[in-house]
């Protein structure tokens, strides 16, 4: 099932199911005429697990994809499938872009330091290999598909991350690795836009990042989520960055050194999660901008695709 939220035409946020072939999404708030059903919110609906996906399924079939509950996507205004998201976590779990985001950082400081510039191979902590690492991302900072990032003030590298990530559908803590996949409502293209020289100076200290990532419309999150039974192997999926229509990246999350269970695994280690927490997978291997020493420019559309999951586009203002 693919899910949406969405602003209709008359400025009411609900719900919807779509249908991806013909472009059509069922309101679920209008289909539901009794108004017994959990629709009020994606939340709500991701709170009511199995049994919300259930009722969503059967007030769609009951349409029949005909009627006022049923509209063309190009009619509405999609919207981050979660809008506020219950925590966000971002993690680092590629070896190829933790490696080249480094001497990229490190590249960031030369110049502003006047100092030698890195080495090209540039060892990595053993944690990274150890345990999946994250760091908590500003939740009401998020935007959808085809929302515009506004470019933070203090920054002058402002730079694109290829992503893609959960939904924690089930909460729980102490969840172990071989049961986590139950706890997955589904998946959505995520676009972690960052203040690379702000992020440079930061997490010299060592702590962050803070301002490089939490600035207002910075955390891109859509078209939709994609309900897990709908990915059998989200661990082979292709991902693909463009900028103005032309390729910058281009990737598959086989590289992921962690899956999302045991990122789940690991974090629910004597902590409780909550339905509707999202975790981004990391920046896939060239993923971004600082790999490639590349830069974004006001004005510039980046599209995110993450094959399976559907086209997240943001243009940079």
């Amino acid at each position: 099932m693919i899910l949406v939220t969405f602003r209709r035409p008359d400025g009411h946020v609900s719900i919807g199911v779509v249908e991806r072939e013909s472009q059509r999404v069922c309101d679920l708030q209008l289909a539901d005429a009794k108004g017994e059903a959990p629709f009020g919110s994606m939340l709500q609906l991701i709170q009511a697990g199995p049994s919300g996906l259930a009722s969503a399924s059967e007030v769609v079939r009951r349409t029949n994809w005909q009627g006022t509950a049923i509209s063309r996507l190009d009619e509405v205004k999609l919207l981050s499938p979660v809008p506020v998201p219950e925590q966000i976590r971002d993690f680092t779990v590629t070896e190829q872009h933790a490696k080249q985001a480094a001497k990229g950082i490190g590249r960031i400081r030369s110049k502003r330091l006047g100092t030698p510039p890195p080495p090209d191979d540039i060892p990595l902590p053993r944690v990274i290999y150890d345990q999946p690492i994250y760091y908590k991302g500003n939740r009401f900072s998020v935007i959808g598909h085809d929302e515009c990032v506004r470019w933070p003030r203090y920054s002058k590298m402002l730079d694109y991350e290829l992503e893609f990530g959960i939904f924690i559908g089930t909460g729980g803590s102490n969840i172990p690795k071989s049961q986590a996949r139950d706890h997955i409502f589904g998946f959505s293209v995520f676009n972690d836009f960052s203040a690379r020289d702000a992020q440079e100076i930061e997490m010299s200290g060592p702590l962050g990042p803070a301002k490089g990532k939490d600035f207002d419309t910075g955390n891109a999150i859509g078209p939709w989520i994609v309900t897990v039974d709908e990915i059998p192997d989200p661990y082979d999926l292709e991902m693909i960055a463009r900028v103005n229509s032309e390729e910058w990246s281009h990737n598959n999350s086989r590289v992921m050194l962690h899956t999302f269970e045991d990122m789940i695994a690991f974090v629910s280690q004597d902590e409780t999660l909550y339905p509707g927490e999202f975790f981004g997978s990391g920046t896939t291997g060239n993923g971004c901008g600082l790999e490639l020493d590349r830069w974004l420019k006001p004005g510039d559309v980046v599209e995110l695709e993450v094959e399976g999951i559907g086209v997240l586009r943001n243009q940079v203002v």
